[in-house]
């Protein structure tokens, strides 16, 4: 079998959760004697040389459309369905700001300033004038099948396209050969980390807020957004001493943080999951995090939930989560079930499935 990824074309440029999903996805899929090949959605495909076809990221239909059109065989979709009106309609600042506040389809208006900045590409003209909700919801019309992350993202999807698809969840997951629990860790309740591209929609600033000079060592690892450079500094410009801040670093490096640290913190706008949190959970972090979103699929009553609007609760859940016992339920549920090899074959079952069906 011979599967062709096709994703975004900033995948690499501007790495996030979906770079590290679809990069292992494969990685395992290959393990597993598939042929998988990863394309940027602005690459020139020889669609005859595959079986089938995975795209994902359904809120940018454009790169989508282009391919869908060309290609004669089935596909599959990991819609990776990601809200972020709350965020940009209630705190995004600046002219954007202004504009999303004051118009409905705020994911088109990204969509074609990307574009029009040249900070993207625009595969398919027709998106300008079909519009974003008849552009996802052709997409969704032709897909042979639906790969989402939760049950939850599903029930969102039909809730905001009105369609009903086939569709198999194939959970986010982490790689347990780079993290994994060590009972020789000895964990430091004082230190607080966040993993996670720093913008807007992950809530630093709050998070920053909610930490200034307390009790607690926040240390921020990741890269500011290409697009978000003023919320970077702001969240420089106040974070207080005990607010620190690191590059993105290797997975390796990252694994060696969540080793000491006792807590990880998201609270952003939105989450699918938080793959950040997947992976603190396995090493033995308790983590605070929004309820914004799917992650109440992954973590249930584990978890130690905040209010992204509120400095204060987010001080909470992690003052919760500094002083309570690891949750070895949620870590060994994380272990077992949450890991690439595991959404790799859950995925090659449902594309062997539409192949022989």
């Amino acid at each position: 079998m011979k599967i062709a990824f096709i994703t975004r074309s900033t995948l690499y440029k501007v790495p996030g959760g979906d770079t590290v999903q679809v990069l292992q996805t494969v990685s395992q899929l290959r393990k597993q004697g598939v042929e998988a090949d990863i394309f940027l959605t602005n690459t020139t495909i020889d669609y005859v040389a595959y079986d089938l076809f995975h795209f994902s990221n359904i809120t940018r239909p454009a790169d989508i459309l282009f391919h869908v059109k060309r290609i004669k065989k089935p596909f599959v979709l990991s819609p990776v369905l990601i809200d972020y009106s709350e965020y940009d309609r209630n705190y995004r600042k600046g002219l954007a700001g202004m504009i999303m506040k004051k118009f409905r389809g705020v994911e088109y208006i990204k969509t074609v300033s990307r574009w029009l900045k040249g900070n993207d590409c625009l595969q398919t003209k027709s998106y300008l004038w079909k519009g974003h909700r008849r552009s996802v919801r052709e997409i969704l019309k032709r897909a042979a099948l639906l790969l989402p992350a939760s049950v939850t993202e599903y029930e969102k999807l039909k809730e905001l396209y009105g369609i009903e698809k086939d569709y198999v969840v194939v959970p986010n997951g982490i790689d347990p050969s780079v993290f994994y629990p060590d009972i020789k860790d000895r964990k430091d309740s004082s230190l607080v980390l966040c993993a996670a591209r720093i913008e807007g929609i992950k809530n630093q600033l709050n998070l920053i807020r909610a930490l200034n000079n307390t009790e607690y060592t926040l240390m921020l690892i990741g890269a500011p957004a290409p697009n978000q450079k003023k919320y970077y500094e702001e969240c420089r410009r106040i974070a207080a001493k005990n607010v620190l801040f690191y590059n993105r670093v290797p997975q390796q490096v990252l694994a060696g943080y969540y080793k000491i640290a006792k807590v990880h913190a998201l609270p952003s706008w939105f989450e699918t999951c938080g793959l950040s949190s997947l992976e603190a959970v396995a090493m033995g972090c308790n983590i605070a995090i929004t309820e914004r979103g799917y992650t109440k699929d992954y973590f249930d009553n584990d978890a130690f939930y905040c209010e992204p609007g509120s400095p204060e609760s987010i001080y909470n859940a992690i003052h919760k989560a500094a002083h309570s016992d690891s949750s070895q339920r949620l870590q060994q549920k994380i272990l077992h079930h949450y890991t690439w090899q595991n959404a790799a074959s859950i995925t090659l079952e449902a594309c062997k499935n539409i192949i022989s069906g």
